[in-house]
């Protein structure tokens, strides 16, 4: 009866310790955008208050589409504010921004007129599974 109690010991204490390493790492979290520019006024509203509630998290911010829209050189938000200082401060707290080049294809955009804080990735909605589905990331659609 001892040996099983010792491995049910041991069983719940790695369970433990599984479960509290499991909770210091930032949750991941990716906001996917193929709406335009009304939609990514929203998501930049959700991703400051996300950081302000959790600054720890790990957020990619993929799109496609007219999502791309507000990652353009000299995008506006319905009140004509420049998309792209809200784009570099989040940046500099470790959002990243992914930009579908089949899109960029498709509508005939060069990739020189994207912010300097865009990345290109081959397919946006592949990149959405990707990160899905062996990154662990947790999806959101603003």
């Amino acid at each position: 009866m001892t040996w099983l109690w010792r491995w049910l010991t041991v069983f719940v204490v790695s369970l433990t310790l599984a479960s509290a390493a499991r909770a210091a790492e930032p949750i991941k979290v990716v906001y996917h955008l193929s709406e335009g520019i009304p939609q990514a006024s929203r998501a930049i509203g959700n991703i400051r208050n996300h950081l302000a509630a959790d600054p720890s998290a790990k957020i990619v911010v993929v799109t496609h589409g007219l999502g791309i829209d507000f990652l353009l050189e000299g995008a506006t938000n319905q009140q004509d504010q420049p998309f792209a200082g809200a784009v570099a401060d989040l940046a500099n707290k470790g959002v990243e921004f992914r930009v579908c080049n089949n899109t960029l294809v498709a509508r005939k955009i060069d990739a020189a007129k994207l912010l300097p804080e865009a990345k290109i990735v081959p397919s946006g909605v592949a990149e959405v599974a990707k990160l899905q589905a062996r990154e662990g990331f947790v999806y959101l659609r603003p």
